[in-house]
């Protein structure tokens, strides 16, 4: 916290953000941004339907930053590609999944695959894609403890227009809602886990 009020105080930043603190350690970084005299607004927590980690607890991360005054920014959104249609029918030859990189090939079991499926099929029912329900998820209203914005990493103007269309349409049926925390929620997708544990 100390190198966030210094980077504020020296006018390298306006304002100070955290990411992937727990609930306690988001208000007890708070507690001491506030004595420091430094704004520290906002949390950026990886969430998805398929990585609900944010909601866990009581009070929840969502809740702790709504009762201490800071916006969410959620990242990966759509769970690192999983959520975004292309892996309905495997793993496609060149894809994120086939590379080593942030999205591990052993998270498409058929199981995972069959979630997937079924939660594309709640999005059709809305008229929507898979990314375009899965951002509108994100940003649905949960009162006070919702999310402000999501972080989208579109790799071209395609998906970044598919990625806006979630704009359109982001109300939810109480049955919708159900339905997805059926699919929804999958164990290993938040890649950041041990990062969080080890300052817990």
């Amino acid at each position: 916290m100390a190198a966030l009020d210094q980077a504020v105080r020296s006018g390298k930043a306006l304002y100070a953000g955290i990411s992937s603190y727990s609930a306690g350690l988001t208000a007890r970084a708070q507690q001491i941004a506030r004595s420091l005299g430094t704004p520290l607004v906002i949390h950026q927590p990886s969430y998805s339907i398929l990585n609900r980690w944010v909601e866990d607890g009581e009070p929840s991360l969502l809740q702790s930053c709504a009762d201490n005054g800071m916006g969410v920014i959620a990242f990966s959104p759509l769970a690192q590609g999983m959520l975004t249609g292309r892996y309905l029918n495997g793993i496609p030859e060149g894809s994120r999944a086939t590379q080593g990189k942030s999205l591990d090939s052993d998270l498409l079991s058929e199981e995972n695959l069959t979630h997937l499926r079924a939660l594309n099929d709640i999005a059709l029912r809305r008229g929507q894609t898979l990314a375009q329900m899965a951002i509108a998820w994100a940003l649905r209203d949960q009162g006070a403890a919702s999310v402000t914005s999501v972080v989208l990493g579109a790799s071209s103007v395609s998906q970044l227009d598919d990625n806006l269309g979630a704009l359109e349409n982001q109300a939810f049926t109480a049955d919708e809602l159900a339905a997805i925390d059926e699919h929804g929620g999958v164990e290993g997708v938040n890649l950041w886990q041990g990062a969080m544990d080890s300052v817990r």
